[in-house]
């Protein structure tokens, strides 16, 4: 009688939903087959047929349309409670060895590999790797941060994000920065380059060869930037820069230039020539808030393609890169687009708040 069974009754959205399964690149494969299997045995196929189209057993065809039947799709989803190979880790090592990676630490050391912590759980290092990959631990790894301790924190904050989101009409908004210290560096030996199987290498060690200050103005609207490579980091300097960038943009656009902190910025002398030139308005970013401006982004881009990997004789050699870099990156500027609101930026710096007072 299993042989020739009647049709496996089934509806058209169970249809649809075993197609979807058979054709998801992510779909297990038991469960494909067993999709493919009831998909056959709709359609009145014998069991025998069904098992040796499929390379699997009559009593499997013979299981699973009966689970089909009792269950529809989601019968087919998880196997049977008690089948399968038995956990060798209980919940509560499990737990154990989360709680300990989280709470404690090996001696005379500041975090867990997976092989300390084998060896104090009495389990293989495999194993920890997959326990920790299943809570999303990782030791090893650590992110920077730090909290703005300036008590016009929001109301600062308020102000950049608001020109990012709401520029003015009729005027620029700038990110304005002096990346100092930028060194000429020359590497003690010839790198060899990449090649199939091999990376390009370099050596550790350099020679120091000078260095330079790239000012800096990132346009927000187009992405393109002004800067300039000057010798010395001082309120000097930077008056010379505001000044080209007063002969740069058009006389009718204010300038609203958005800066950090850095004493320059505020000196007497700077003072008195913004009170000349009233287009100039300036909005400063919180402390220790570099990551409210847009042009850190661009210095992240210029040291990673051009300065870290370079090789400089002389700091002539490294400005003149500089330039070049600036030059290709005005032809097809590519600008950053600001999204975080003033709400979800206080509400993640309030959970991080909340997080540290829980530690501390």
């Amino acid at each position: 009688m299993w042989d020739v069974p009647d049709p496996l009754p089934i509806s058209t959205e169970q249809r649809r939903t075993l197609e979807s399964w058979i054709a998801a690149r992510n779909s297990p494969q038991k469960v494909v087959l067993r999709s493919r299997l009831v998909l056959l045995a709709s359609t009145g196929m014998a069991n025998r047929r069904i098992a040796r189209d499929l390379d699997t057993s009559r009593p499997t065809v013979i299981l699973w349309r009966q689970r089909f039947l009792e269950g529809g799709p989601a019968a087919l989803v998880d196997d049977a409670p008690g089948r399968g190979r038995k956990p060798q880790i209980t919940a509560q090592k499990i737990k154990q060895i989360v709680e300990a990676t989280l709470q404690t630490k090996p001696k005379a050391a500041t975090h867990w590999s997976v092989r300390t912590m084998a060896a104090a759980q009495g389990i293989s290092p495999a194993t920890v790797q997959r326990i920790w990959d299943a809570h999303g631990l990782e030791p090893h790894r650590t992110r920077r941060f730090k909290l703005s301790r300036d008590k016009r924190f929001v109301e600062k904050l308020t102000d950049v994000v608001g020109l990012y989101l709401n520029p003015p009409d009729k005027a620029l908004v700038l990110c304005v920065d002096e990346k100092s210290q930028i060194q000429a560096l020359d590497r003690t030996q010839p790198g060899l380059p990449m090649k199939k199987g091999r990376c390009g290498t370099m050596t550790h060690d350099y020679k120091r060869n000078g260095t330079t200050t790239l000012f800096a103005a990132l346009n927000v609207l187009e992405g393109t930037v002004v800067g300039e490579c000057m010798p010395r980091h001082r309120h000097q300097e930077f008056l010379r820069f505001l000044r080209r960038l007063d002969r740069e943009f058009p006389p009718d656009l204010d300038l609203h230039l958005i800066l950090d902190n850095y004493g320059t910025h505020k000196h007497p002398k700077v003072k008195n020539w913004l009170a000349k030139h009233r287009r100039f308005r300036l909005h400063f970013t919180p402390t220790s808030s570099s990551w409210l401006n847009l042009v850190e982004r661009w210095f992240g881009k210029l040291t990673d393609k051009r300065i870290r990997r370079g090789t400089f004789f002389s700091v002539e050699e490294l400005e003149r890169a500089i330039q070049e870099y600036l030059e290709e990156n005005n032809k097809q500027p590519k600008p950053f687009v600001w999204t975080a609101t003033v709400g979800e930026i206080l509400a993640k710096v309030h959970r991080c708040k909340a997080i540290l007072d829980t530690v501390h």
